[in-house]
């Protein structure tokens, strides 16, 4: 078939087109390959630089600044100190045992750290900084700085540890923190990557434990070069991470120094001193304490032997983890339930002869020759035990214990402490949970006057009296605000108890301090318009006490006080255990009179507000006393290295 020149011009358009098309299209591309290679080639080279060398880029986690804790004032209970140490690195100082030697001629360095920096050194790169010593003095520092050309492959550096400026005084509130050890990681589900630093510290027990994840902070990182042998070139970039949350906490550095100077006189005690109108627990002490900054850097065996060796528990938090048979303190309690459901008027009375028989059982008043006839307000300025061994039959355990329970007997308060306790306020499910045996009224009459299974902590007696003193259903509280956010005040709300029966007990707690049969006569307050309002408490830790005296310092009884003040306007409350300490009267409430003094005056009190026969032995007793004065105030929020 033959083609005519028509045809063969319109063949020749359509090849034209289509190598137009073609050739546009392919013109794209190399245009998009040569787009894309000057991108990779020149503004993003860098970056593909180290991608292609990924194997010499490493990742260095840095440990960020722990959080500060300080007290209501601004004054430091845990801070970040500056921690000087000497490292070695082995391949710089070639013969190492020779220039740890040069080091021990300017600086001392025990025969422990040498024996445990070689067996380091051998476990450890030869690039890699081993710490010979740490927590120097800067004149070791800069005596090694001076010397470093004399000696090879040692230098000086620079960290942060914590510090308690306070020592003792917070050891059981603050706690404490030391390095993290395989133990801690089992018991912990925490995937934090600063975990796995070696002796990266964590928070051990107290505010540091309970609040870790907040003051431990976030991990910042380096991105540092290295050589085909792992050895650091040169720093790439650095993050420094996220500083933890600074706590403050309600308590009252000078009140709480006071407080557990005047508890150490000899004794094994506790104290807890909260305000009526907040909550806020402004000390609680403990004696005998110990220096948490003992734990930081992980405590000698000797130093852990000698506190764990010792009777009176100076590791315990006695004041939230004790719990101890309240002893008379309970018994404005089973008055409050006898009155409320209308067992017992405030002017009947009930007759007290020395014993309350039950069945073939006799249960002795302390007082054996008996009080006679007692009302409210006398059995409890007398503490007439036959009064409420009564009042425990008519009322029944069960009503007494859901008083107590209104009152914060028998509940465990949530408080960044370790081990606070929940005491146990029984009743007759309880036992026979418990037990498997049935409530009998001789375990009414035991509860009622504070003794068989009713167990309290000093923190518990407190929250007791604020309640009583205030009426509301008041909560402790510790920490006061977060990174400078209050924290809320909760339980501002009325206690659902009648007032006029409130009135009752805070009268009979009057006479207790105030009048001269009141078993807490001897501690009154003086002072105009700071009159106190109390209750003395004996716990027996065995069947029968004659004597104290006689029996050895385990056997004895333990001695409470509570108390609040002033009377007319309530502002703190305090409770006071002195362990093994005797009569609740003799032992707990001097300790208890002074420290809500201080509280009240927020200094050592005037004589004038002692009865003047104690002046002379009060103002000896304080001038014995080993008190602080450097409560500063912090003036930056963190330490930094």
């Amino acid at each position: 078939m033959k083609r005519t020149k028509r045809d063969t011009e319109a063949s020749a358009g359509r090849v034209t087109r289509r190598s137009l098309v073609l050739g546009g299209v392919q013109l794209g591309v190399v245009g998009a390959l040569g787009w894309r290679m000057q991108q990779m080639q020149v503004e993003q080279a860098d970056q593909f630089r180290l991608l292609a060398e990924e194997n010499r880029i490493n990742m260095r986690l840095l440990a960020p600044a722990r959080g500060l804790i300080f007290d209501r004032n601004g004054v430091p209970l845990a801070e970040n100190a500056q921690n000087y140490r000497i490292v070695i690195v082995r391949e710089d100082a070639g013969d190492v045992e020779a220039a740890l030697e040069k080091l021990r001629q300017l600086i001392y360095i025990g025969d422990d750290e040498i024996e445990r920096t070689l067996k380091e050194v051998s476990r450890r790169s030869s690039f890699v900084p081993v710490t010979i010593t740490d927590q120097r003095t800067w004149e070791d520092v800069a005596a090694v700085a001076v010397n470093t050309p004399a000696l090879p492959g040692i230098t000086p550096d620079v960290g942060l540890t914590r510090n308690y400026p306070l020592g003792q005084d917070y050891a059981h509130v603050v706690g404490y923190v030391g390095p993290v050890s395989d133990y801690d990681l089992s018991k912990m589900d925490d995937d934090d990557p600063l975990l796995q630093i070696p002796k990266f510290q964590i928070g051990k027990t107290g505010v540091e434990q309970k609040y870790e994840h907040q003051l431990r902070g976030k991990a910042g990182a380096r991105k540092i070069e290295v050589n085909a042998a792992g050895r650091v070139m040169r720093e790439l970039d650095r993050n420094e991470g996220v500083p933890g949350t600074d706590l403050q906490l309600t308590v009252e550095s000078r009140l709480q120094n006071f407080a557990e100077a005047r508890l150490a006189l000899g004794l094994s005690a506790a104290a807890v001193v909260m305000d009526v109108r907040t909550g806020d627990l402004v000390a609680v002490g403990n004696a005998p304490s110990f220096d948490p900054n003992k734990f930081v850097r992980g405590i000698s065996v000797s130093d852990y032997g000698a506190l764990t060796g010792d009777k009176h528990r100076p590791l315990a938090n006695k004041a939230v983890q004790g719990a101890y048979p309240p002893g008379s303190t309970f018994k404005m309690l089973v008055s409050l339930a006898a009155v409320e459901h209308g067992l017992l008027s405030s002017d009947e009375t009930i007759y007290c002869g020395g014993y309350t028989e039950l069945g073939n059982r006799r249960f002795h008043c302390w007082k054996r020759g008996g009080h006679g006839r007692m009302n409210l307000e006398q059995s409890l300025q007398q503490s007439c035990d036959v009064f409420y061994y009564e009042l425990a039959q008519r009322v029944g355990i069960d009503r007494i214990a859901d008083m107590a329970r209104k009152f914060g007997i028998g509940e465990q308060f949530d408080l960044p402490m370790s081990a606070v306790t929940s005491g146990v306020m029984p009743d007759k499910q309880w036992k026979r949970s418990r037990y498997g045996q049935e409530w009998r009224v001789g375990d009414s009459l035991n509860a009622a006057i504070g003794q068989g299974y009713v167990l309290s902590s000093p923190l518990q007696l407190a929250v007791m009296t604020a309640r009583i003193a205030s009426g509301n259903r008041i909560q402790p509280r510790l920490v006061k605000s977060i990174n400078g956010i209050e924290t809320p005040v909760v339980g501002a709300e009325p206690l659902d108890v009648n007032e006029g029966h409130l009135r009752l007990v805070r009268k009979g707690m009057f006479a207790v301090s105030n009048t001269s049969r009141g078993t807490g006569y001897r501690s009154r307050i003086e002072g105009e318009g700071l009159a106190m309002a109390g209750k003395s408490g004996t716990s027996q830790v065995r069947s029968v006490v004659v004597n104290n005296a006689t029996v050895p310092w385990e056997e004895r009884d333990h001695g409470l006080f509570v108390c609040y003040a002033p009377y007319d306007n309530p502002k703190y409350a305090v409770s006071v255990i002195v362990e093994h300490g005797g009569g609740g009267s003799s032992a707990a409430a001097p300790v208890a009179r002074d420290i809500l003094l201080f509280a009240l005056h927020g200094e050592l009190p005037p004589l004038e507000s002692y009865p003047s026969s104690d002046r002379g032995k009060i103002e000896e007793l304080f001038a014995g006393l080993d008190l602080r004065n450097d409560f500063r105030p912090s003036s930056t929020r963190r330490s930094r290295a």
